[in-house]
């Protein structure tokens, strides 16, 4: 669902990096910067460095010559809660529109709104998280697909309107979002299944993980108190290597099986505008498009000789920078945050 800068005009996308700032203002604000919470950025970074592999990974959709990938917010936010996830999904659509030139420049706050402020601060608080303290452990599979899909819906939904608003004819918000719709919820779906399997996996080595940060991170109640309680802090080091490893098998290794179909976005322009690729010219575009050239390292993925070599080196290094990128973000949201409080 990474937008193109042709699919906004200057305007729209000043507005959504207005809103996007807003959002990340507030999720640092939710940060927790206690022992506890300090005790998560290890996992923040290396988490960060799997979504940014496993994005990597199209899988077809069956029957319809598309395909997706997960978006990962309500993976990171259910290991991390909110206000963390946003920081780090942040870290890892950074890291690819300027190294990787995948989505663009302009359009990287809506990119962040759509795939990060929704499912992190919207889907995460309203949905996930109410519905997992009162199902528990035996709801975390139906509570993450049901979260996955709407998650994936709303920003589907919100990428119609970003288009209709910035007044791309080519695209008439009700052909498009009819297919986007559609589309999305195919991919959000698969996406559940996948991130309900990681919350298994993550559980054979912190069996109360997802819970302590469902209970940790929701307003101080009875049932919260019970729940860190019942929760006590333990080491997340088994899991931050387990991560790493599936970080490094993904980015380096599964990237290369990824499916050569459009994905849900590129699918639905292709059924709506006859094309995947629209073309807007004038300054703000052009210097957009100029700036990320000469930033990527690695456009779309392979080496600058387009010889389809180095989606392993892409999965690796990408992976890396955006450990370090959310780490450091972490990292600075901690030490502003006591600066403050110290002052």
């Amino acid at each position: 669902m990474h937008m193109a800068d042709a699919l906004l005009s200057p305007a729209v996308g000043a507005a959504m990096y207005g809103a996007t700032a807003a959002a990340v203002a507030k999720a640092v604000k939710e940060t927790d910067v206690s022992e506890a919470g300090q005790r998560r950025l290890p996992l923040m970074a290396v988490s960060g460095a799997f979504v940014f592999a496993a994005q990597m990974i199209n899988f077809t959709i069956p029957g319809t010559g598309s395909s997706g990938h997960i978006c990962g917010g309500i993976l990171l936010a259910g290991l991390l809660g909110g206000g963390p996830a946003l920081l780090t999904i942040a870290s890892v659509l950074l890291i690819q529109c300027l190294f990787f030139a995948d989505g663009g420049l302009l359009a990287l706050g809506a990119n962040i709104f759509n795939m990060g402020v929704i499912p992190c601060m919207i889907i995460y608080p309203l949905l996930f998280r109410p519905l997992l303290r009162r199902y528990g452990e035996k709801g975390i599979p139906a509570v993450t697909i049901l979260s996955c899909i709407t998650g994936l819906e709303l920003g589907a939904f919100f990428v119609v309107t970003e288009t209709l608003v910035s007044g791309i004819t080519e695209l008439p918000a009700g052909v498009f979002l009819g297919l986007m719709l559609p589309i999305h919820l195919a991919i959000g779906a698969v996406e559940g299944v996948i991130t309900a399997a990681v919350f298994a996996c993550v559980k054979q080595t912190r069996p109360e993980l997802l819970m302590e940060t469902v209970l940790g991170n929701a307003a101080q109640s009875p049932a919260a108190d019970a729940g860190s309680a019942a929760y006590p802090a333990r080491s997340l080091k088994k899991t931050v290597v387990m991560l790493a490893v599936l970080a490094a098998l993904t980015g380096g290794g599964l990237s290369l099986l990824a499916s050569g179909y459009p994905d849900g976005l590129e699918w639905s322009m292709e059924k709506t505008a006859g094309t995947a690729e629209l073309e807007r010219t004038g300054a703000v575009h052009d210097a957009a498009a100029a700036f990320q050239e000469a930033a990527a390292v690695f456009p779309d993925y392979d080496f600058k000789d387009g010889e389809g070599t180095g989606t392993s080196a892409s999965g690796l290094i990408g992976g890396l920078m955006t450990c370090a990128l959310a780490g450091a973000a972490g990292c600075a949201v901690v030490l502003i945050k006591r600066r403050r409080k110290a002052g």
